[in-house]
């Protein structure tokens, strides 16, 4: 099976979608996040999302990804094998109760890879007024399917920026209870069964149910807002990383400050997560902090 990269920048059908206090406040339980943040609804400023529930907004578009493909020549079946890859995620403004959201995309790459073709699937979501809210880049990588070209689309995504040389920063030990996927599964909404069912993760060359990639970085970004932006997660500029390994639930997984740089906007962080086995979970973590 191949996928021809001339395919890139077919477009997605539109999703429309309301943020809800409850799924907002449900998607931080999920990671243990307290921040009142997401749950003091007597503030002043009421209750803001987790920027990483901007996830379970897109979820219903990934999800379902054949009946948004605008195209009538694109080859679905090549889609079965997809993986999440990579993640980079860039937050205009807060997310809020109440946000009456549109999200627009595109396949904005189409890409060879050594394992089969990676696909960045790019999404924009704004608001009532048309202002940007966030942006989302997925990758998804799909084993076994040749990529048929050079490869297209990769001159105009988002690229993080390289972590300084230097000695890594503070570093930090997050357990992951033996119910978090279905947890996360239930309050997210995010379902796809290697998660949930031990019996389909196995018949898919799985040694059990692993917890969710989004999930892992939710809980990076829950410890990096702590302790880089003084628990303030609207300074939650960029987040991105790529997904390089499994993290089975009722282990502990070690996050790791590998370096910052200062710049005009704020603070960039860089970071990785070792599963309980000491192998990487997530390589190339960025988060880049905004001057509160």
């Amino acid at each position: 099976m191949e996928l021809d990269s001339g395919l890139a920048g077919t477009p997605l059908r539109d999703y429309r979608t309301t943020v809800g206090w409850r799924e907002a406040m449900n998607y931080a339980a999920a990671v243990d996040d307290p921040n009142e943040a997401y749950f003091d609804d007597t503030r002043a400023e009421g209750v803001m999302a987790s920027p990483m529930f901007s996830v379970a907004l897109t979820w219903p578009i990934l999800g379902r990804i054949w009946e948004f493909i605008d195209s009538p020549t694109f080859p679905l079946e090549a889609l079965a094998t997809l993986v999440h890859y990579s993640e980079h995620l860039e937050c205009h403004r807060p997310l809020r109760p109440g946000d009456a959201l549109t999200i627009g995309g595109r396949f904005a790459a189409i890409l060879p890879h050594r394992a089969g073709t990676l696909v960045v699937i790019g999404l924009a979501a704004r608001d009532g007024q048309d202002r940007p809210v966030f942006t989302e880049h997925i990758g998804a990588l799909l084993r076994g399917v040749s990529c048929r070209g050079p490869g297209r689309g990769e001159d105009r995504l988002p690229v993080a920026p390289q972590p300084p040389d230097g000695p890594p920063g503070w570093e930090t030990a997050v357990s992951i209870p033996p119910l978090m996927p279905f947890v996360y599964d239930g309050c997210t909404a995010i379902v796809f069964p290697i998660h949930t069912s031990r019996r389909f993760a196995r018949q898919v060359g799985l040694p059990g149910i692993i917890l969710q990639g989004t999930a892992t970085l939710a809980l990076a970004a829950r410890e990096i807002v702590n302790r880089e932006a003084g628990g303030d997660p609207s300074r939650l500029g960029q987040l991105a990383c790529r997904f390089a390994g499994m993290v089975p639930p009722g282990t502990v997984i070690r996050l790791r400050c590998t370096g910052r740089t200062s710049t005009p906007e704020g603070t960039d962080v860089f970071f990785e997560v070792r599963n309980g086995d000491g192998r990487s979970a997530v390589k190339g973590g960025f988060a880049r902090i905004v001057t509160g």
